[in-house]
């Protein structure tokens, strides 16, 4: 249930979103290529940030650069 209090919790780094070209899902309506976005939680293959829509969501890491 760690998810519930993602908005609450510290952010772990930033990071840049580098790019918006997705192969399988639409991205370029919750990412903006080039805005730093906050990790909220991370895992091997995603980050879990705060979106364009102010919602916590997960992308793949190929999107981002360290900040």
């Amino acid at each position: 249930m760690i998810h519930q209090n993602w908005h609450e919790k510290e952010t772990m780094k930033q990071v840049k979103c580098i790019h918006t070209d997705a192969a399988k899902y639409i991205v370029n309506r919750a990412l903006t290529a080039g805005k730093v976005y906050d990790v909220k939680n991370e895992t091997e293959e995603f980050y879990f940030i705060i979106d364009n829509s102010g919602k916590v969501s997960g992308f793949y890491k190929d999107y981002f650069q360290d900040a």
